[in-house]
């Protein structure tokens, strides 16, 4: 999948706003809509264990995502050929998420704002989307992940490590366009600067000579890696942007279970999409000579897609906990903070050269989602203000799409 997500798990800003409207009829009956890109949150005692869990999940991003894309490069390395493999081992372990389904309920002490009322339990349910449209939504955006990842693992296939985590930042930019279309985000000044900072960051990597990579791939292999990896970037800012549409057009709920039921069922569809291809390819055919002929031996073989998808899977619990205790927005940013992480790491375990076209490409990347990321902070720092404005009426739910599920790339 593509860095930061994808990696999967996929991140997604939901508030609960007070209408004003219904308010004015009925005060004790608040509904709720989900808007774009604005994250807002009760200020709570930060005390010692809220820091150790911040911390912890912190490391399971961080880790996870670079544990991910260096054992999937390695597998690459070391006489791995099924892309089929390599795109389904991102996204099968997503049954570890089960357990997240076992975490009790945070119980909201003494706030008038998300008091159970019948008459609101009842328009919720009026408001619960038919299982046809669940099953619509669930199967629409897997195969769009199927895809995703699909392209990923060519990418990471025909491209050093260090230029592939540096083409899946422009995922941000991607997803900013996207949602320009879809979510109504609008263009600052801001945004502007990261879609240009980031488009040219990818476009330097153009101009970068092919034969520094290890394995010597040919240029014609090169550039299907290069387009494969930007499209990835693509497919993953649009699948964030069509899972927000859709829990605004259908789910219309801003729970953490209607959103981990999103990661759980379209990473199934997705993995069984993969499976398909895998066994209509042929693949499958060859993966029993593929472990005899792996260079680190059989056990090796078997413990690096394991690795890889369990990797994968930490990098989503971590997300999701960093959403639960913080934001979006700060889930995000720990993310991106990976971005310099795997490039440094792929110098010096497969001898990646980081050259100077390489070192401005990457800080063009870092800056351009600095101004991406400042720009949320500047819709989140307004919203707060005019959540005092009114009264306070605005309770914020805030959770990942995944991916994973991001990487919401990989």
């Amino acid at each position: 999948m593509g860095e930061l997500a994808h990696h999967h798990p996929q991140e997604l800003q939901l508030h609960i706003v007070g209408d004003q409207e219904e308010k004015e009829e009925n005060s004790s009956l608040p509904t709720s809509i989900i808007t774009n890109n604005q994250a807002t949150t009760n200020p709570k005692p930060k005390n010692f264990g809220w820091w150790i869990r911040v911390a912890l999940y912190s490391l399971f991003v961080l880790s996870g995502q670079t544990m991910a894309t260096l054992l999937g490069r390695l597998y690459y390395t070391k006489g791995g050929h099924s892309k089929w493999l390599a795109t389904l081992v991102q996204l099968v372990g997503f049954p570890i998420l089960f357990l997240l389904y076992f975490i009790p309920k945070p119980k909201h002490r003494n706030n008038p704002n998300i008091q159970t009322h019948p008459q609101a339990q009842a328009q919720s349910q009026s408001q619960s989307p038919s299982l046809k449209s669940l099953a619509l939504v669930y199967l629409s955006v897997g195969t769009i992940l199927a895809l995703d990842c699909y392209l990923y693992s060519v990418g990471l296939l025909y491209l050093p490590v260090s230029t592939y985590s540096l083409l899946c930042s422009s995922q941000l930019a991607f997803n900013a366009l996207f949602s320009f279309f879809l979510n109504g985000q609008k263009f600052t000044p801001y945004i502007i600067n990261s879609l240009v900072l980031l488009t040219i960051s990818s476009t330097l990597l153009v101009f970068q000579s092919n034969s520094e990579d290890p394995k010597g791939v040919s240029t014609g292999k090169y550039a299907l890696g290069f387009v494969c990896t930007i499209g990835a970037s693509a497919g993953y800012g649009l699948v964030l942007s069509l899972t927000q549409l859709c829990f605004k057009k259908v789910i219309r709920k801003e729970t953490f279970r209607a959103v981990l039921d999103m990661l759980v069922y379209q990473s199934l569809v997705a993995s069984v999409i993969i499976m398909v291809g895998l066994f209509a390819s042929g693949e499958w055919e060859h993966l029993g000579r593929e472990m005899d002929g792996y260079e680190l031996g059989k056990v090796s073989y078997v413990m690096n897609l394991v690795g890889t998808a369990v990797s994968w899977q930490v990098f989503g619990i971590g997300a999701i906990g960093l959403i639960l205790d913080v934001s979006s927005l700060f889930s995000n940013s720990i993310s991106a903070v990976g971005l310099p992480i795997v490039p440094i790491f792929a110098v010096v375990f497969f001898g990646d050269r980081m050259n100077g076209i390489k070192v401005i490409s990457m800080i063009l990347a870092i800056w351009g989602f600095v101004s991406y990321v400042y720009q949320h902070y500047l819709d989140d720092a307004k919203l707060k203000v005019q959540r005092k404005s009114v009264g306070g009426d605005e309770v914020s739910v805030k959770s990942p799409l995944n991916a994973p599920i991001a990487r919401v790339g990989e």
